[in-house]
């Protein structure tokens, strides 16, 4: 069984919806192939994977409460593709917002519910994920912290000649379990997906978040926002990478 994973993020890199793809890739047997939808010169090469495809997963952002444009366009030239060329494929989606609740997802599941529809496609159902930008936050932080891990274990090396340092080891250990806890409706829900999608079976439209309580998410998240504002926009969008033109 072939899966295509369709990354429909704008920014060209650590975004949310790469990060929630490669959790569902864990989950999920037989050939996978993952593909990142930018702008229309994409199309050719993500549809021609579909030719031999069971299965489609998008990984998509929340825009507006809805799809992006650009995901939208392409909707459309996947649409004319499956019916010309009879592609009966199952279709699943894992959306992500920056809103504490999963459930602001719900607008942007109908609509990839009426897309199956039009297209031929059977819908499968999909995740929706609230907090998906603190969550991708708590990845990023990770990977620093697996950074710090190993600078620290090789000046341990060389100051003490000591390969497992325990200040360091301990620390890398508490970030592991928080970023797990933080992520764990995320990873119960994703595997559950991932149960249907090996079996080619509905899976129903479920909402999740991330573990952290609402007062304490909205305190987080009016601090990034607002560092985020004193930069105009541009620290951490896109991670300094230039958005390419969706024309």
């Amino acid at each position: 069984m072939k899966t295509v994973y369709i990354n429909c993020s704008p920014k060209k890199k650590f975004c949310a919806s790469s990060y929630f793809l490669f959790l569902q890739r864990l989950f999920a047997g037989g050939e996978k192939v993952t593909e990142k939808l930018h702008t229309p010169a994409d199309y050719p090469r993500i549809l021609d994977q579909l030719h031999d495809a069971q299965t489609v997963v998008f990984g998509v952002p929340l825009y507006v409460d809805g799809i992006p444009s650009s995901v939208l366009r392409f909707m459309e030239a996947m649409e004319s593709f499956c019916k010309e060329n009879e592609i009966h494929l199952n279709v699943y989606c894992i959306a992500n917002n920056g809103f504490i609740e999963g459930k602001q997802n719900e607008p942007l599941m109908q609509s990839f519910e009426h897309f199956c529809s039009r297209a031929g496609l059977t819908w499968g159902g999909g995740v929706g994920i609230g907090g998906g930008v603190m969550l991708n936050v708590t990845r990023i932080l990770f990977i620093v912290n697996i950074g710090l891990l190993l600078l620290n274990t090789v000046l341990s090396i060389a100051r003490t000649g000591d390969f497992f340092p325990q200040d360091a080891w301990i620390s890398f250990g508490e970030s592991a379990a928080f970023l797990v806890f933080f992520n764990l409706g995320v990873l119960f829900y994703l595997g559950r997906m991932g149960h249907f999608i090996r079996k080619g079976t509905f899976s129903g439209k479920k909402y999740t978040r991330i573990m952290v309580p609402s007062f304490l998410f909205i305190i987080f998240a009016d601090i990034f926002f607002i560092i985020i504002s004193l930069f105009q926009g541009g620290l951490f969008r896109g991670w300094l990478a230039r958005k390419q033109s969706a024309e």
